[in-house]
């Protein structure tokens, strides 16, 4: 099974908050206010980010 870490696009980020809410491991903080950053070390590849996001900019990628 191919293991998957959530990514964002910061550029596109609004940081609303949503994402960090449901995220079940706290692997998300809004990094000063500006947008979403993703701690890849806590993140189990869950996908709620992902299908909480409004802005639709946090996808699952593949991990080595």
């Amino acid at each position: 099974m191919e293991k998957k870490k959530a990514t964002v696009s910061i550029r596109e980020c609004v940081a609303c908050g949503c994402c960090m809410k449901v995220c079940p491991r706290g692997a998300i903080t809004i990094a000063g206010g500006i947008n979403a950053q993703i701690h890849r070390d806590l993140c189990i590849g869950c996908g709620k980010c992902v299908r909480e996001c409004p802005a639709s900019v946090i996808r699952l990628e593949a991990v080595e």
